[in-house]
């Protein structure tokens, strides 16, 4: 926990992303990324100047072994509120709409549901388990199939619903997720969506493994690209893990 939780503040602290008397909603899917998060936060929670609060929420989509216990309970392991929001996604996707590529709607729906979820709790800010993998997937998605150069970005407030989205995990990659699960004795939910592994994002993973074993920095580049660009609110962090501000660095 030592190595992502520090990775974890030097997030939290480049972008902003929790301030004095904050109400955050962590989403939690019951994956590895989402657990991660909501166990560093809760750690995190216990000595970060700023005092904030927590509580998670998840969406049941509807598939047949999605195990609300398995959520009740680790947050109970960490004293946290849990709000589950039962939803017949899985129908909507697969069966009313049939769609060709489902994921688009599904995460769609399902932030809906979430900042729909995070507003009645009185949160301010929607806590997402998005890693350094899936930065680099979504802009080599975008890049490939929407010809933009794009990616989420660390802290997105959305003004419609007055919450901003942040992804505390940003520096955090696939790997060291799945290893803090491992090594803490911990279990992810099953994956329990018929679309998983056999996706656009799946492919892109595999493309970013492929490239690394030729070229070994290609994470590093494409981040940091990612970052002297400013796309969708990045910076680039300077030696001291501050922040290089655009305008600042312009003038």
């Amino acid at each position: 926990m030592k190595h992502i939780l520090g990775r974890v503040r030097r997030a939290v602290e480049d972008y902003n992303m929790i301030e004095e008397g904050d109400k955050i909603a962590v989403a939690l899917s019951g994956g590895k990324d989402s657990i991660t998060l909501l166990k560093a936060l809760k750690t995190l929670q216990i000595f970060y100047p700023n005092r904030f609060e927590l509580i998670a929420i998840s969406v049941n989509p509807g598939f047949e072994y999605f195990d609300e216990a398995f959520l009740q309970n680790i947050c109970d392991s960490v004293g946290v509120p849990l709000f589950i929001e039962r939803y017949d996604i899985k129908d909507i996707v697969f069966n009313d709409r049939k769609e060709k590529n489902p994921c688009s709607l599904c995460a769609n729906l399902r932030r809906g549901i979430l900042n729909s979820a995070a507003i009645r709790e009185n949160c301010n800010k929607l806590a997402l388990g998005h890693n350094q993998d899936d930065v680099l997937e979504t802009f080599l998605m975008n890049f490939f199939y929407a010809g933009n150069l794009s990616t989420f970005g660390p802290a997105n407030h959305m003004s419609r619903s007055n919450i901003t989205a942040i992804r505390p995990l940003i520096y955090v990659t696939e790997k060291d997720t799945k290893n803090f699960i491992k090594r803490s004795g911990l279990s992810a939910m099953p994956k329990v969506c018929p679309m998983d592994g056999n996706s656009t994002r799946e492919d892109m993973k595999n493309l970013i493994y492929s490239l690394s074993n030729k070229l070994p920095y290609i994470r590093s580049n494409m981040l940091g690209a990612i970052e002297r660009n400013y796309i969708n609110g990045w910076k680039v962090p300077n030696k001291n893990n501050s922040i290089i501000d655009k305008n600042k660095e312009l003038n």
